[in-house]
């Protein structure tokens, strides 16, 4: 069977992959395999059937590699996607599961920062009382705010950090401002997170079948030299039952390497050095 990757068209040049996988896609086309695309504009649009009008019938099980999608638009995209005979590989509950924090972290627990969730609706900031309560919950100490799926660490002491929790009112407008800044791109609610002190930057290690094939930084992290620790994550990606996961991982002050988040490995983001052809490699062909 032939290795089969959807990717995101370019909305100005529809017939050619997004410039952002055009790597990729080129490491597909050169092991044999074909590259084949989503309308991601008409996806998001709400019209599925026409968002995978370029995908051949009957080509068999694809795998996506493009920009994050909702559990919703997900789901849509498998059921448009099926009608044609070509399933994804992960279904929509398993990439909801790796990409969402609540779908992952009780798995991951121990190994993770302790955290709380409210669900939202785009626009919508908690009230003050609802957010103290679920601060209480954590240890005490700094917090972290994000949603679902992502922080808004760029903007770290005006809708991520918040010092002491104690301060509600401060509590408050962090989570406001998160929430404002994520606009309609909130991602299913607002996440607290205890904050960890970590001595190294982040490595992200990518897994296929509870396997890791792919260990390097994070693509924010300009530091190729992170080795981690695996021995106590892999336990829990096989646990968590995703095919093709991504775990971003850190050594906290204390020395103890620590899961700062996981991902669908369809929508983690490749750092400009990642060996393409080497994880591409690993990616198994549809039964």
């Amino acid at each position: 069977m032939t290795l089969t990757v959807l990717f995101c068209a370019d909305p100005l040049h529809p017939r050619r992959v997004d410039e952002h996988f055009l790597r990729e896609a080129e490491t597909v086309r050169a092991s044999g395999g074909a590259p084949v695309l989503l309308d991601l504009e008409m996806l998001r649009s709400g019209d599925a059937a026409e968002a995978v009008r370029r995908v051949p019938r009957g080509i068999g099980g694809l795998w996506y590699r493009g920009w994050m999608l909702t559990a919703a638009e997900y789901h849509a995209l498998a059921k448009a996607l099926a009608a044609r005979g070509a399933p994804l590989m992960t279904p929509p509950d398993g990439y909801q599961r790796a990409h969402e924090l609540p779908g992952w972290y009780d798995t991951f627990a121990g190994l993770t920062p302790a955290s709380v969730w409210l669900p939202l609706l785009p626009r919508q900031a908690p009230a003050p009382a609802p957010l103290a309560v679920a601060a209480a919950r954590l240890p005490r100490g700094p917090l972290v705010v994000k949603d679902y799926v992502k922080s808004r660490k760029h903007e770290w002491d005006e809708a991520c950090f918040v010092p002491d929790p104690a301060d509600t009112g401060a509590l408050a407008r962090v989570v406001a401002r998160m929430v404002e800044l994520q606009d309609d791109f909130l991602s299913g609610g607002v996440v607290l997170r205890a904050y960890e002190e970590y001595s190294t930057s982040e490595a992200r290690v990518w897994w296929v079948d509870g396997d890791p094939v792919l260990v390097g930084p994070h693509p924010d992290n300009p530091d190729a030299g992170v080795a981690p620790d695996l021995d106590q994550v892999r336990p829990a990606v096989r646990a968590l039952g995703c095919r093709f996961v991504t775990t971003d991982l850190a050594r906290r002050a204390d020395g103890v390497w620590r899961v700062v988040e996981v991902g669908d490995g369809q929508v983690s983001d490749l750092h400009t050095d990642a060996d393409v052809a080497d994880l591409y490699f690993h990616l198994p062909d549809p039964a």
